[in-house]
């Protein structure tokens, strides 16, 4: 039997403060169609705009998790995409008044408690698995950060946290299954270091914190001065020092709470995917940047998977998006080195372009006399090209612009591209223009025949 998908069966609201900007927002969750996945919606902004949940829209990661889409942000996501990806819900408008998501006390369990209440109901449409076919990585040695998925037939994840912390020490948490996310790690706490508390504070951040929304870890005793200064920050009283510890003795909900947290985080962060995953998570030291970077990669194996089942269709008969001429007005590339004859198709995120290799082409004199075959590089820049045309049209005056390539990686010859064949070059964006980076996924076919795939890294940058 195939798993359905699943989304609310009314509304449920809730309101609290946000985290870090204090203010007091309203929360709405709301039943979805299938294959809609998780949408934010800013209904306090002029036109209520959507922010969709994937990691391609991830602006901000250091102590939250934030989305910008469509001209709005939304900012401590995880929290709540924990609780629906815990549940197993797969669809859900999610409407906010505000700029963050309430807090509510500090883990995923209020916003449980409301989503079942509201109720859970199946769908018609079977559930959308990623799954994971060879190892993923995203790894930061600097920091002794490791995060690993590997191949397996359900979702699981085992979690190490080590900040040298003679409170905390090592911690390790574990989920075998994501049916015991309700009950083990829903109700776990953020946490944060007393020493942190002041930095953090001015630095314009958890203006919403307190003793009831997060574990404060009191690394070394402190003076009674230093616990009057923070009780002023926060407008907190009767803050008294004592003994290194946990600040004020909270009873912790498991002896581990703090890697049960990170695992909270973690599958939140992994919900960014826009669907769920079938593998394996080993995670070292994760946080939002690692996780969201994770999410990222996991999006462009998808976008990969989703890429090589769609061959582009050449017909002649159909006028070209840009001509020779009109690619001439926005490349600066010239004979012999202009080798995008036409674009066929174009939209936001994809474009199509055309190279008919003839037996003229000046290079068959060399590579190889006997034999000619394209040069692989050539290949490749007819990729580049095509490529910054989908990055150029998304800029007002493209000819008064330039794309660099930065890095080029996982790059595969599939096949030879010989004199007659004609090239279909397909470039698709892995992740969105963001302060002139652009990252792509590029391949060329011949027929039906994939020659050349790989990732691309690039950089626009306006003339001089």
């Amino acid at each position: 039997m195939s798993e359905k998908q699943r989304t609310l069966a009314r509304e449920a609201t809730l309101s609290g403060k946000g985290l870090h900007t204090g203010i007091n927002v309203t929360i709405t969750f709301k039943p979805a169609p299938a294959n809609n996945g998780y949408k934010f919606i800013r209904t306090d902004l002029p036109g209520q705009p959507v922010i969709d949940a994937l990691a391609d829209y991830v602006t901000e990661a250091s102590r939250g998790t934030t989305l910008s889409h469509n001209g709005a942000s939304v900012s401590t996501i995880e929290h709540v995409l924990a609780a629906l990806s815990g549940l197993k819900i797969d669809n859900a408008f999610i409407e906010l008044n505000g700029p963050e998501a309430p807090i509510m006390g500090g883990s995923s369990h209020k916003f449980v408690e409301a989503i079942k209440e509201a109720g859970i109901v199946e769908l018609k449409e079977d559930r959308n698995y990623f799954q994971v076919r060879q190892k993923i990585v995203f790894s930061d040695e600097e920091h002794g950060v490791d995060l690993i998925v590997y191949p397996d037939d359900h979702f699981s994840i085992n979690v190490l946290i080590d900040y040298n912390s003679r409170i905390l020490g090592n911690q390790y948490a574990i989920i075998d299954t994501i049916d015991q996310f309700e009950k083990e790690i829903s109700q776990c706490r953020t946490f944060v270091f007393f020493h942190e508390l002041e930095p953090l504070f001015k630095a314009g951040l958890i203006k919403g914190g307190d003793l009831d929304n997060a574990i404060v870890i009191l690394e070394k005793e402190a003076s009674q001065e230093e616990f009057d200064r923070i009780a002023k920050l926060f407008n907190r009283p009767g803050i008294n020092s004592h003994k290194a510890g946990i600040l004020n003795n909270t009873e912790l909900r498991f002896p581990n709470e703090p890697a049960r947290h990170k695992l909270l985080d973690l599958i939140g962060d992994l919900a960014l995917v826009g669907q769920p995953i079938k593998g394996k998570v080993v995670a070292t030291r994760p946080g939002h940047y690692a996780n969201t970077r994770l999410a990222k990669i996991i999006r462009q194996e998808i976008k990969k998977t989703q890429s090589k089942k769609d061959v582009p269709v050449y017909d002649p008969s159909q006028p070209p998006v840009y001509n020779i001429e009109q690619i001439k007005e926005r490349l600066p590339h010239r004979y012999p080195f202009l080798l995008v004859d036409k674009i066929i198709s174009l939209d936001e995120n994809k474009v199509v372009g055309l190279k008919n290799v003839t037996g003229n082409e000046a290079f068959f004199q060399g590579h190889f006399p006997g034999e000619p075959i394209m040069p692989g590089v050539l290949i490749v820049e007819a990729l580049a090209q095509t490529g910054g045309l989908l990055v150029l049209s998304g800029v007002d005056e493209p000819e008064k612009y330039s794309t660099y390539f930065l890095k080029i990686d996982k790059l595969k010859f599939k096949h030879k591209v010989v004199p007659g064949d004609t090239l279909l070059l397909k470039m698709e964006l892995t992740e969105p223009l963001r302060r002139g980076i652009v990252a792509m996924y590029g391949q060329a076919f011949v027929g039906n025949n994939l020659v050349v795939e790989g990732e691309m890294v690039a950089q626009v940058i306006k003339n001089k």
